[in-house]
């Protein structure tokens, strides 16, 4: 008989962290993930009770699944994010916590008296949305943020859409390349885009991503240069770039804001210290004429 305990034990010795194996038996036990801490604590006061066998083939087979790195989230099939659970899958990138800096500076931005003028709702566009996170935690923090989020992949927009449904969140997704399918000006642009290079050697540890979401160029910065170089074409005066970016990468995203004519450019840090995100605002003076 495999009773809950053994089970757990025998994930342990597959290598799996214990908060891992818990909530992969809750998952393939069909248990709902918004009660996974009850559940967690109903697991460790019925350690001795028996595993039916449907469940524990389930278990043993998502065991296999992690030990072989898959990440827990696509297992499980949501992944918490600003306090919202979002369904993620190999289609789209699993959200970090790192983010939840962008979201919050996004949301700073938005509530500043410069950002928005009289009786207009303040605007945002999310561009490299993925499972929609980013996008939808700033509107869920402003409901009154007019918010576009865009992806290249379609499949991405998918998921997206399918999480602003699930957390009746209104936001408009589009499909496109970057800017390419935005019209109109914006209050705050942010992104998160991939920013990882060809070569990195952490690459196979995030093998089970999409690749198209974490790589960008030998240097990692190819489409932050995209995304700096057209931002301003839309942004109302004195609207907001900001950019997730690698821990190393905050001079040369700095330098490339400059370039193109931002000012006011500030770097934030995420709780381990690191450079983690770069912003900068358009100059009045200098906003280019607005192009499709």
């Amino acid at each position: 008989m495999t009773t809950v305990d053994t089970a757990l034990s025998a994930a342990a010795k597959a290598g799996l962290a214990r908060l891992d194996s818990q909530l992969l038996l809750l998952h393939a036990w069909g248990q709902a993930p918004q009660s996974a801490g009850a559940l967690r604590a109903w697991l460790l006061a019925h350690g001795d009770d028996a595993l039916p066998p449907e469940v524990q083939v389930r278990f043993e087979g998502l065991v296999q699944r992690r030990s072989s790195g898959e990440p827990l989230a696509y297992l499980t099939g949501h992944k918490e994010f600003f306090g919202l659970a979002l369904a993620v899958d190999a289609r789209v990138l699993i959200p970090r916590p790192d983010t939840e800096l962008l979201v919050n500076w996004a949301l700073e931005v938005l509530a500043g008296p410069w950002a928005t003028a009289p009786h207009r709702s303040p605007s945002v566009l999310d561009l490299g949305t993925g499972s929609g996170a980013v996008a939808l935690a700033i509107k869920h923090g402003q409901p009154h943020a007019q918010v576009d989020a865009v992806d290249a992949s379609a499949d991405a927009v998918a998921v997206a859409e399918s999480n602003a449904r699930a957390l009746g969140l209104q936001v408009r997704f589009l499909v496109g390349d970057w800017l390419q399918p935005v019209c109109g000006r914006y209050d705050c642009i942010v992104s998160n885009p991939p920013y990882v290079a060809d070569a990195d050697p952490h690459l196979p540890a995030l093998r089970h991503e999409p690749l198209q979401a974490l790589v960008a160029g030998p240097d990692g910065l190819q489409d932050i240069r995209t995304i700096t170089a057209a931002a301003a074409n839309h942004l109302h005066p004195g609207g907001s770039l900001l950019m997730e970016h690698g821990y190393e990468q905050g001079p040369a995203v700095r330098r490339l804001l400059a370039h193109a004519g931002f000012t006011e450019i500030t770097t934030r840090r995420d709780l381990a210290g690191h450079e983690r995100c770069t912003g900068g605002r358009v100059i009045r003076n200098a906003l280019p004429p607005l192009v499709k």
